[in-house]
């Protein structure tokens, strides 16, 4: 319909917002004409921002049944046609039910069926899916719309642009970003690699190193900043937000990070990336773009096992400093050209 009004709701974690983006942009190619609205809990609008495939956001914290019950109404305010269910929570569902929208697609996972009127069967998740193809899954079965272009994207705004300038000021021209921070403590390499990583891509590739993370990570941060032996700019001090982040890593010749949300800001926006994986297991996070490497804990590991299922053997404290350095140099033009954005294996 030409009219339709198509809500989306969109997934909580920074890096699955990322992954959906191919699938929003899918729906408003095949519904140009179509009012879409994105439903995301505070700051991922700013992740958002720019982007034309949507034309609003709403923003409602989702958290516990208040959460729940104040979003369902904020959706019901839309009037939607179509609710859209990308995260897979009871609570999801029970917000597109309460937006009263007569039509309501989402997977039928958490015993939901029941508030869907378009369930779709899962993926088999034996076997680690990527989040970028299980939204797509949902767009061909639910929506009828195929997403052939599964490359994420974003985009800077100018406001972006000038939030950032403080710290791209304090970088210079040249700089990469590390990002030693991640939601699971499991899931952060070692501060001293971080900072031997930072002297490498100071000595040898003569870039400032900028140090970011959530405003949680400020100890973190200046953890690394003490251990480092070189001056290094601690973007915590400029309080960035999603918004502004995204305007740093634009310019950022190379990003350095653990498995988190900045990696795939950084992808959707090109940046080259080295991301480090362990224990978790890189395929859930699969993304087909270019200028990317990945070092995994345990690159031997057998395709029919899940990393994450194997944390001794996958413990991130197994990535030595020379098999992150080895990977920048290959991004950074130091070391054979013809390594491809397959995982490195560890020189051990």
């Amino acid at each position: 319909m030409p009219d339709a009004r198509m809500l989306i709701l969109m997934p909580s974690w920074v890096g699955d917002a990322v992954m959906a983006t191919p699938t929003l942009r899918a729906i408003r190619r095949a519904h140009p004409a179509a009012h879409l609205v994105a439903l995301v809990r505070p700051g991922l609008d700013r992740l958002l921002a720019g982007l034309p495939v949507i034309d609003a956001c709403i923003v409602h914290p989702m958290k516990g049944v208040a959460g729940a019950l104040g979003a369902g109404r904020a959706a019901r305010g839309v009037a939607p046609d179509t609710v859209v269910i990308l995260p897979n929570s009871f609570r999801a569902a029970l917000v597109a039910w309460l937006s009263r929208a007569p039509r309501r697609i989402g997977f039928r996972t958490d015993g939901r069926g029941w508030l869907l009127t378009d369930g779709v069967p899962p993926p088999d998740r034996m076997q680690p899916v990527p989040a970028l193809d299980w939204y797509a899954e949902l767009a061909r079965a639910g929506v009828g719309v195929p997403v052939d272009d599964r490359s994420p994207f974003l985009a800077v705004t100018a406001d972006e642009q000038a939030r950032a300038a403080p710290v791209v000021e304090a970088a210079g021209t040249r700089f990469a970003v590390l990002n030693p921070g991640a939601n699971r403590l499991d899931k952060r390499w070692p501060v001293e690699r971080f900072a031997a990583v930072a002297t490498h891509l100071a000595a040898q590739h003569g870039l400032k190193v900028v140090l970011s993370g959530a405003p949680a990570e400020r100890p973190l941060l200046e953890e690394i900043v003490a251990s480092c032996r070189i001056p290094v700019v601690n973007a915590a001090q400029f309080d960035l937000d999603l918004g502004s982040l995204k305007a740093l890593l634009a310019q950022a010749r190379v990003l350095v990070t653990n498995d988190t949300g900045p990696r795939h800001i950084a992808a959707a926006l090109g940046t080259p990336t080295v991301c480090l994986f362990g224990p978790t297991d890189h395929r859930w996070t699969t993304l087909p773009v270019p200028n990317q490497r990945l070092v995994l804990a345990e690159p031997f590991l057998p395709a029919e096992l899940v990393a994450d299922r194997h944390a001794k053997a996958c413990a991130i404290d197994r990535i030595s400093v020379g098999d992150v350095c080895f990977a920048v140099d290959a991004l950074l033009g130091r070391a054979d050209e013809a390594a491809s954005a397959t995982p490195v294996a560890p020189r051990r």
